[in-house]
């Protein structure tokens, strides 16, 4: 794609990276810092696509050439360096790549990060035309990060999420004597920011329904490892259910028991102990079944094997 002069009108074919998406929102990511209520009205007039006008609902093709007006644009600030970095690598073909993501790194850049795994993977992959996150795991969560590499396959996947059709399972040590087996929990989960603006989720009856269901993997004196089943996505809704539950993941900083953290610091556990471990899913553009497994990192095995010896 050609990059955009100041004065000059530019010409773009779009690859991969901008087939299916609308014009607009293409737009909006290709002329960063340019109001919208402005690109808007140059899509009313100026923009052309295959020298024909369209409206702002067009989605592109594969090989459009776009015709865009000289625009000003404010002198940005010179972007921050994003270090190349891959990943360990759990899956890839040419539409999926799965990552097992490390604890305490962020998926993306934003709300104080200034980067994350996908913008240090577009930066150790400068050929690649097309990553975009398929969901998200939260910062300090490690484990199964599924990429898309193709359009195509990032709307197949949301599809698959959106109607239910993968499964996506999670390691959690809880502090506490969690006796059943096998327990679904569907409490309503409400999002709000804390007066310091930072996102917090509660159980709330106006809160939108979720669901997980825990089973119980192993017990030991205080502490209990569950395997937990999302059957909805909500944002923290492993951790806000079982905290609710009075049962808090061990090492949770937002949700968990803050004076029990400060002691499993001392015991080796630095991070929260959630790790998303496995996820079942027909691939999007094949069929194919697909079963991922992430292994638990260093530091969660070597504390499990920990509790084992203080039995």
């Amino acid at each position: 794609m050609s990059g955009l002069g100041k004065e000059s009108v530019t010409w773009v074919e779009i690859d991969e990276g901008g087939e299916g998406q609308r014009i607009d929102n293409f737009l909006f990511k290709h002329l960063k810092g340019v109001p919208k209520s402005h690109i808007y009205r140059i899509l009313r007039g100026e923009v052309r696509v295959n020298k024909k006008r369209i409206d702002q609902t067009y989605r592109l093709q594969l090989g459009d050439v776009l015709r865009i007006p000289p625009i000003r644009v404010a002198g940005k600030p010179q972007a921050e360096f994003v270090p190349a970095v891959e990943f360990p690598i759990l899956y890839e073909d040419d539409a999926l790549l799965a990552v097992n993501k490390p604890a305490g790194t962020a998926v993306h850049g934003g709300s104080g990060v200034s980067f994350g795994v996908i913008e240090q993977l577009r930066s150790a992959r400068p050929q690649a035309k097309f990553l975009e996150l398929v969901h998200r795991l939260d910062r300090e969560t490690s484990g199964i990060l599924l990429i898309a590499k193709k359009r195509s396959a990032l709307t197949g996947m949301h599809e698959i999420m959106r109607e239910g059709n993968s499964d996506k399972r999670y390691y959690a040590l809880v502090l506490g004597d969690w006796h059943n087996a096998r327990q679904h929990v569907k409490l309503p989960l409400h999002k709000f920011d804390t007066p310091q603006g930072e996102k917090r989720v509660m159980v709330r009856e106006d809160g939108q329904p979720s669901h997980t269901i825990f089973n119980l993997q192993k017990n030991w004196p205080g502490f209990s490892l569950l395997e937990a089943e999302l059957k909805t996505g909500r944002t923290h809704q492993i951790r806000v259910h079982l905290s609710h539950l009075g049962f808090p993941i061990a090492g949770d900083d937002k949700y968990g028991d803050f004076a029990r953290n400060k002691e499993l610091m001392k015991q080796g556990l630095k991070r929260m102990f959630l790790h998303a471990h496995s996820i079942d899913f027909k691939h999007p553009l094949t069929g194919e079944p697909l079963h991922i497994d992430a292994p638990l990192a260093p530091e969660l095995q070597q504390f499990l094997a920990r509790l084992d010896k203080t039995q």
